[in-house]
């Protein structure tokens, strides 16, 4: 077998299957509402058996060609936090995920305390929609964010630098409002 991207086009003379983490609205997937679309893959895995039963409901993806793989990651071993005063906050997740609730948040809690400090890694840039950072609702945001003393823009980084800024990071700020699949964020 051999694994297919949305975005990427594999020959027809190999196997194809669609790993899909996304949700059945996503304009990612509208393809599979397409019978003729599903028949390019031999397979679709899904990360939980709710996923597996909302692209069945939403799109038609067939059960008989469906696998749930649970995410997983390689653990991040047992550390000390760091003592300090300030209590650092992270966020590592895409924009529209939740992140205009965070700066609400952060914007609040500054009127009343300084002793925390915020690190924001999200971009679109994860996915390779660049573009979508351009959009104004994002621009505007990432400016407010910017304006603020205890927050720290980071954009997208790889998952190396995630993993080494988690253990130095006392709490995940994730005021997600986005119907989740199988949190990577929160399993990190």
């Amino acid at each position: 077998f051999q694994l297919e991207l949305v975005y990427l086009r594999l020959s027809n003379d190999k196997k194809k299957i669609l790993w899909l983490e996304d949700l059945p609205e996503d304009p990612e997937s509208q393809h599979l509402k397409d019978p003729e679309s599903r028949k390019q893959y031999s397979k679709f895995v899904f990360p939980t058996n709710w996923a597996m039963w909302d692209f069945h409901q939403k799109l038609g993806v067939p059960y008989e060609d469906s696998i749930v793989i649970p995410n997983c990651i390689e653990p991040i071993p047992l550390h000390e936090k760091p003592k300090t005063d300030q209590k650092k906050i992270i966020y590592f997740s895409t924009p529209h995920r939740g992140l205009n609730i965070l700066e609400s948040v952060v914007r609040f809690m500054e009127d009343s305390r300084n002793d925390f400090e915020v690190d924001v890694y999200s971009s679109f840039k994860i996915y390779g929609r660049d573009e979508q950072d351009e959009l104004p609702e994002f621009q505007d945001l990432y400016g407010r964010l910017d304006e603020l003393k205890s927050v720290t823009m980071h954009g997208s980084v790889s998952n190396d630098e995630i993993r080494k800024a988690l253990t130095e990071t006392h709490i995940l700020a994730y005021p997600s409002n986005y119907r989740e699949t199988s949190c990577l964020v929160a399993i990190e």
